[in-house]
């Protein structure tokens, strides 16, 4: 069936794209939020040969499924290249991205219209919740390396796994 009558059956999909090195709560709210806006949720850990993470991309990905357990409808996956052929080639055709501060907005806007003229895939931003609106996992591992609280500031796979880390290096 085709038409307007068979849209209802259609699965809706989404992905939140990052490198989540590594996810944060302000992450993690954004996640949870696209999860009960979409059938699937697909959060795509982005794959950046040039940039030594302090996760492996095998590492971000457990942690990602142990924070994300209780959310049925979202899947994790690795990603390389251009984002817009992650979600061709499994028929998404939106992108959720939490919005921090009106900088973040300026970038995203051109990431957006070049990904709809692209392909078609449309940008859906979210404003962050304002209690992790200064969150970065850039501040989180710099505040935990210098031995500052960041329990409140990720989940507790995360921090136990951020402490162990930290310790070894």
């Amino acid at each position: 069936m085709t038409g307007p009558e068979s849209e209802g059956s259609q699965v809706r999909r989404a992905v939140c794209p990052g490198s989540f090195d590594p996810i944060t709560n302000g992450h993690l709210d954004i996640i949870a939020r696209a999860s009960r806006l979409y059938d699937e949720v697909y959060v795509a850990v982005m794959i950046n040969q040039s940039k030594k993470g302090l996760f492996e991309i095998d590492e971000r990905i457990e942690l990602i499924r142990q924070v994300t357990a209780e959310y049925a409808n979202v899947r994790v996956e690795a990603f390389h290249g251009l984002l817009v052929d992650f979600c061709k080639q499994r028929d998404i055709p939106a992108i959720v991205k939490g919005l921090r501060a009106v900088s973040d907005f300026d970038y995203e806007l051109q990431m957006a219209q070049m990904n709809i003229g692209l392909t078609g895939v449309e940008t859906l931003f979210v404003p962050t919740n304002p209690t992790y609106s200064f969150l970065s996992s850039s501040l989180v591992k710099e505040v935990a390396a210098w031995g500052g609280d960041v329990s409140h500031l990720v989940p507790a796979p995360v921090l136990e796994a951020l402490n162990a880390r930290l310790r070894k290096g």
